[in-house]
């Protein structure tokens, strides 16, 4: 039962971020954000928020990390006025780099085939 519940709170925090981000914060280094994937511990005093962008860039990529630390504070008082928990989870941000490294294994393939004709 209590990870059903984990699930749930998981994909609340995933939409409300997303919504949060899209809405509220406007800062302009988390244009173009978006929330990949949530892991909430089992005590649900922690968040885990993955996060991809558009650009392929380090230094882009550090700013946004830097923006979204920003901007913690005012995410987590949002999402502890929208949810109904107990207490709101500290949140962390990370880059998930699975949709970029996706990206190259398609770049690679895509190589190959062109080698082959």
């Amino acid at each position: 039962m209590s990870q059903y519940r984990v699930g749930r709170l998981e994909q609340e925090i995933q939409k409300e971020v997303n919504d949060i981000l899209l809405k509220r914060v406007r800062d302009p280094r988390v244009q173009g954000v978006t929330i990949t994937g949530v892991d909430v511990t089992g005590d649900l005093q922690q968040a885990t928020i993955y996060y991809s962008t558009l650009s392929d860039n380090g230094d882009e990529e550090e700013v946004t990390q830097k923006g979204l630390d920003k901007a913690t504070s005012l995410i987590r008082g949002e999402l502890g006025s929208r949810l109904s928990i107990y207490r709101t989870p500290e949140l962390v941000f990370k880059l998930d780099s699975s949709i970029q490294y996706g990206s190259k294994i398609d770049q690679l393939i895509n190589q190959l085939k062109k080698q082959e004709k």
